[in-house]
């Protein structure tokens, strides 16, 4: 399965998004952190474990965007 993972940098910090999944978003400071908290929020939105991998790549950056393939098994 592969999901659109969305990074967006603001004025404060990051927001990321899973825009498939409703209501799987988080903000952060840094880009890292955003990245790390998607993760284990599509995670706990799918009913895996995180001994599952998951693996996510860059697709595409745009202006304050960045989108992200996340790529794992059903």
């Amino acid at each position: 399965m592969i999901l659109d993972l969305i990074l967006t940098k603001t004025d404060d910090g990051y927001t990321a998004e899973v825009p498939s999944l409703k209501g799987c978003e988080c903000w952060s400071h840094t880009e890292d952190e955003a990245l790390d908290k998607i993760l284990e929020l599509t995670e706990f939105y799918l009913h895996r474990t995180s001994k599952e991998k998951m693996k996510f790549d860059i697709a595409r950056k745009e202006k304050n965007k960045t989108i992200y393939k996340l790529i794992f098994d059903k």
